[in-house]
């Protein structure tokens, strides 16, 4: 039986570990495959699997189902962050972080709280996600891929800043999930654990339109992440959180593989 407080350091260190290697992607890939990775099962995978642990696969599985249906509200955020950026111009960097942050959290919180209220099922879940990733994505649809030409290292403390953020973001959706019920650890599952960091630390250190690259193809990567809490939704009570988890990789995998490298007709 493992204690908890080696289970806490397992999740610090799991959610750490997964945070640093999406930062070296961006940094070392480009803005448009950071925002399509960013969609892939990291923050929302690490948190259900920790919650199935904790309170059984059947939770854990009721859970997933309430992050698909919660996908609308990080669609929302990354809107709202898009706007925060409009108005965000022109003012010092600190203070256009704050101004970019807060309306996409705010969005996000906004959407949470109306799905909150609503029967969500298989059939209303994927609806929902469905719905906003194809809005989003026409919305997003103009906002021109820019790369980034002149790479800055990121510092360890600035990469270990990001990732310790996310590690206490999971902390606290595991550990609450429990009193708040499968629904809002569901849905708090959803909240863009690693994408919020990524979108912030590009923001700080490069230009707002490396962020608006990120943010155009957030809605197509987050295809894998609704893959991925079907899959598992659907696999954890019979196969366990293990070989569900597993399966709902190898799917959201193979999703961003096609993705990016869709089947040629001869």
């Amino acid at each position: 039986m493992i204690s908890v407080g080696l289970f806490t350091v397992i999740k610090v260190v799991v959610s750490i570990l997964v945070v640093v290697l999406l930062s070296l992607i961006a940094e070392r890939a480009n803005p448009r495959i950071a925002g399509i990775v960013s969609g892939y099962p990291l923050g929302a995978a690490i948190s259900l699997y920790f919650i199935g642990l904790e309170n059984g696969p059947g939770f854990a599985a009721r859970s997933a189902l309430f992050t698909a249906a919660g996908l609308a509200a990080t669609v929302a955020f990354v809107g709202g962050y898009l706007l925060g950026i409009r108005f965000a111009e022109g003012r010092r960097r600190l203070p256009s972080l704050a101004a970019s942050i807060l309306p996409g959290i705010a969005a996000y919180g906004l959407v949470a709280w109306m799905l909150s209220f609503m029967p969500i099922n298989w059939v209303s879940a994927l609806l929902i996600a469905i719905t906003s990733m194809v809005l989003a994505a026409r919305g997003f649809r103009r906002i021109p891929n820019v790369k980034i030409l002149q790479k800055i290292r990121l510092r360890f403390r600035v990469t270990f800043l990001r990732a310790a953020f996310a590690a206490l973001i999971i902390l606290a959706i595991t550990s609450a999930a429990q009193v708040v019920g499968p629904r809002w650890a569901g849905l708090f599952s959803a909240f863009p654990i690693t994408m919020l960091p990524l979108l912030a630390i590009i923001q700080f250190t490069y230009q707002p339109d490396h962020v608006r690259t990120i943010i155009k193809n957030v809605p197509r990567g987050l295809g894998s992440l609704l893959i991925y809490t079907i899959v598992v939704a659907s696999s954890y009570s019979g196969l366990g959180i293990g070989w569900g988890t597993l399966l709902g990789y190898l799917a959201a995998t193979l999703y961003l593989i096609l993705l990016e490298y869709p089947p040629t007709r001869r």
